[in-house]
């Protein structure tokens, strides 16, 4: 009786660990090895095996092995049939030696008698097999009782669970990862579709060819300077890209004058924000300001814009970084009207119109950009591919840009950004 009860601890103790075991561990291989250690110490087994089954291929694959030599087979078939007999046993020890009417027992039983397996345990969870447990003979040489074949189905119950669990953060990962690649690819079509409309815009004007393309890259630029997240970055490129769309319902002539278009020609013209808000606000966009990029591009700090005359905070943040980059652009590109402006006339004229056109935190970023590059700190070489590299290495560009970013204040008394409009990285 004493023994019996010392044994009862004992097993009890395996069952706790066991447990303990299965709910803390992180690498799946090691608790297994751990569980197979445990019921094969809590009952006194010289040899056994662990197997998960992996249904799409009918066959029962070693997780842990103890004592059966380097040639036990790693993958056991099984057919339709041994799955069903297996189902109908349920979690409950098989002895090997009377179940040979079973295929599976057939096939194998060379392999199991060589090293004399005694027991095989089904691991069932929830009506369904998601693994098995091989037992050798006892180091006492003497039969399973009942206790300890309950014993087993004890601990079989927490090792199948574990393997059912693993099987199921599998699934949820291999899901996630199917999202994610469904996701990729939606975005990556969204980011298509989007560049394909900016080309579509620029084909209007063959004075301007890529123009919504780089305005589009210019918004990146700034959002990356002012330290905005990769999907805050992306809306603002994509703000850039489609900034002009309405320009897709604006005469051609109009827009390929060469020459400086009249007041009624300028008024059909100054219609194209709003037609361009009209266009893309029923369209669902992952970036929720784009529509408002459209609109409101052409407005300025000082009330002076078009087409509501809004005047400093009424102006959404989206909209003053893509006011920069376009009219970074228009300076920076020969016009059929114009031709590009030297870099350093650039530069001075983003520092006069900071704080009356242009947000000066923006122009601060956009130029310390600008400077990074050139000094060599940022070697992306964003500016050189979009504005040439001897446009970007004029003679003095460098000086220019520290004794500009030296005079400019971050900010007027005629501009407010609200800190926290800046601090949450949102594009309003």
């Amino acid at each position: 009786m004493a023994e019996h009860d010392h044994k009862l601890i004992h097993a009890f103790g395996a069952l706790a660990e066991l447990g303990q075991e299965i709910t803390n561990k992180n690498n799946f291989q090691e608790t297994i090895r751990t569980s197979l250690h445990l019921i094969s110490g809590a009952i006194g087994i010289m040899r056994g095996a662990v197997a998960r089954y992996a249904r799409f291929g009918h066959e029962l694959n070693m997780l842990a092995v103890r004592g059966l030599g380097d040639d036990f087979p790693l993958s056991l078939m099984l057919t339709s049939e041994d799955e069903r007999q297996f189902l109908t046993n349920g979690l409950s020890p098989i002895e090997i030696s009377q179940a040979q009417a079973l295929p599976f027992f057939q096939v194998h039983n060379v392999s199991f008698d060589k090293r004399r397996l005694e027991l095989f345990v089904p691991l069932v969870v929830r009506d369904e097999i998601v693994g098995a447990i091989f037992l050798g003979e006892k180091a006492t040489a003497e039969p399973y009782t009942k206790y300890e074949k309950e014993i087993i189905c004890a601990m079989g119950q927490h090792i199948g669970v574990a393997i059912s669990q693993r099987n199921l953060m599998a699934e949820i990962e291999r899901h996630a990862e199917d999202n994610r690649r469904m996701f990729d690819e939606m975005r990556s079509t969204y980011h298509d579709t989007v560049k394909a409309f900016a080309a579509a815009i620029d084909c209007k004007d063959k004075y301007t060819e890529g123009h919504s393309v780089r305005v589009g890259k210019f918004s990146e630029i700034i959002a990356m300077e002012l330290g905005w997240g990769k999907d805050e970055i992306e809306g603002a490129a994509v703000a850039g890209y489609l900034h002009d769309v309405g320009k897709l319902t604006v005469e051609r002539k109009i827009i390929n004058a060469p020459y400086r278009i009249n007041a009624k020609e300028s008024a059909e013209l100054n219609k194209h924000p709003g037609v361009g808000y009209d266009i893309l606000q029923p369209i669902h966009h992952p970036y929720t300001d784009v529509p408002l990029a459209a609109k409101y591009h052409h407005e300025r700090l000082d009330g002076r814009g078009y087409p509501d005359g809004l005047y400093d905070r009424e102006i959404p943040f989206i909209a003053k970084i893509v006011t920069l980059a376009d009219s970074f652009d228009a300076m920076t590109t020969d016009r059929p009207y114009k031709a590009r402006r030297p870099a350093k006339d650039v530069v001075d004229d983003l520092q006069k119109n900071s704080g009356v056109q242009f947000a000066p935190e923006l122009v601060t970023a956009f130029l310390a950009g600008m400077l990074r590059e050139l000094k060599g700190e940022d070697r992306t070489k964003r500016f050189r591919r979009l504005l040439g590299r001897d446009y970007m290495e004029a003679e003095g560009i460098v000086d220019k840009l520290k004794y500009t970013l030296n005079e400019m204040a971050p900010t007027t008394p005629m501009t407010y950004i609200a800190a926290a409009g800046i601090g949450d990285r949102s594009l309003h």
